[in-house]
């Protein structure tokens, strides 16, 4: 399907309201249909348009409105690899994903589904799953779009790890593979069962091979707690200046702006904070407003959100009942000139819609506001057992077996706002379109390694400025 058409839709989602009586076999069977104008196996084609942007100019366009002075740390940060690259190079595959052919059927979509861009957390009830976790980008698109980002970075990572040809191409067909058969699942679910569906610690630890994993995965999310404790956190962040608490200062990475880059400093972010709190269930401002607001600091995050706005606050309950939230500026999703705008005023609303949406479950604290300098941010809570992926050392199985991980979060997330039975009956019931996806996460990969090659030689030439932190 042309690119045009793709730009040119509405970002509505889910299932036509004429499609809705139909039976789950009814709507694979129009699901299958949709090979006729997209064949499975186009779903394998990448080469580059002959229109396509220089890379180069697409990341320094996505640099407009960043901090200037963090700039060369995120180019530091995608010096340091190709799959460091990757992570911080969405705009650019947004772009070349949307030259690729699409069956029709959108859903929410990450923007930014890459394999670190998944991992741990705890649910209001305190229990831990596991699920997508970075929604920056979040925005109604093809679903195919999201399936081949996290494709092209699991057959990367396996490139970054050192393994063979063979063994990357293996991990990608099973990452597809998971998700097309758990599309399949959820295409003859209820509507409740597949909202309901949550990728918990237990399903997590049976994915496990051995007690050994096991034992590892549990020993993690017992770090993650700990670290989330306020006993943990409070010292490390917080110093105490008389009887007042204030947030360490540790240059670059964390320090107190200046009021030029944040004008609400010297009311300490009055109106800011209560269209936060309006942006609240009514439930969760009783539980704000036992907190009052004492500091504020930048913080910087990531790879590809490194120099925009992003932000810890300090509030306090009481002497020894700290709350730290993290504020992030949201701008305008990398797929929107793609896929068409967001119908959200305030991007900051755009990703919190979009998260509660493909997360099973959400922190009670996001919420959105605007900065006095017009800027749009959201809010959420900084630490909350928060657990990332730790690549190395890992082999081709363990990551096929988080890259499977990854693809069950994406389907959930998928069926949620899109209609499962259509998407599973173009995919099919055979390996035909696993073999396409795969095909195009290989040779994406070596788009991906032309891109970092003229990256580096950016760098090297001036044209660019990167900073490389120390260790």
């Amino acid at each position: 399907m042309a690119r045009n058409s793709v730009r040119g839709r509405k970002s509505g989602r889910g299932a036509r309201r004429e499609d809705a009586i139909l039976s789950p076999d009814e709507r694979r069977a129009k699901g299958q249909e949709l090979r006729d104008v997209v064949p499975r196996w186009k779903q394998g084609d990448w080469k580059p348009p002959k229109d396509r942007r220089d890379p180069v100019d697409l990341l320094v366009e996505s640099n407009e409105g960043r901090l200037a002075d963090l700039v060369p740390i995120r180019f530091g940060r995608m010096l340091q690899s190709p799959f460091a690259f990757y992570r911080g190079s969405a705009a650019i595959m947004a772009a070349d994903l949307a030259s690729t052919p699409v069956s029709g059927p959108r859903v929410q979509a990450c923007g930014d589904a890459h394999l670190m861009n998944f991992g741990g957390f705890a649910t209001p009830e305190r229990q831990v799953i596991f699920d997508v976790n970075d929604l920056d980008e979040t925005l109604p698109a093809p679903w195919e779009w999201d399936l081949k980002r996290l494709a092209a970075s699991v057959v990367i990572a396996a490139q970054h790890l050192q393994f063979g040809q063979s063994q990357a191409v293996k991990a990608a067909a099973a990452t597809v593979r998971a998700y097309r058969e758990r599309m399949a699942d959820y295409s003859s679910m209820r509507a409740l069962d597949v909202w309901y569906d949550t990728i918990t610690l237990e399903r997590v630890l049976e994915a496990a091979r051995s007690d050994v994993e096991r034992g590892r995965i549990a020993k993690r999310v017992d770090k993650a707690r700990q670290q989330s404790a306020a006993e943990y956190v409070f010292p490390k962040l917080v110093e105490h200046v008389g009887a007042v608490p204030r947030i360490k200062d540790q240059p670059p990475l964390i320090y107190h702006p200046s009021a030029e880059d944040a004008p609400g400093v010297t009311t300490q972010f009055g109106e800011a904070l209560a269209a936060y709190r309006e942006s609240l269930a009514d439930h969760v401002r009783t539980l704000f407003d036992r907190y009052q607001f004492c500091d504020l600091a930048v913080k910087v995050v990531g790879v590809g959100s490194v120099g925009t706005r992003c932000a810890v606050m300090l509030l306090m309950g009481g002497e020894n009942d700290p709350l730290f939230l993290q504020v992030k500026e949201a701008r305008a999703s990398v797929l929107e000139p793609y896929a068409g705008e967001s119908v959200y005023g305030n991007h900051g609303q755009r990703v919190i819609a979009g998260q509660r949406l493909m997360q099973a479950a959400t922190d009670i604290f996001l919420g959105w506001t605007v900065g006095e300098n017009g800027r749009h941010f959201y809010v959420r809570q900084l630490r909350d057992v928060k657990i990332s992926a730790v690549m190395e050392g890992w082999d081709s199985d363990l990551l096929a077996i988080y890259g499977k991980l990854c693809a069950s979060a994406l389907a959930r997330a998928h069926a949620r706002s899109g209609d499962a039975a259509l998407i599973a009956g173009y995919m099919g019931s055979s390996s035909a379109f696993d073999d396409a996806v795969g095909e195009f996460a290989v040779e994406y990969s070596d788009q991906n390694r032309r891109d970092y090659r003229a990256f580096v030689k950016a760098v090297r030439e001036g044209r660019i400025e990167a900073v490389v932190e120390a260790p």
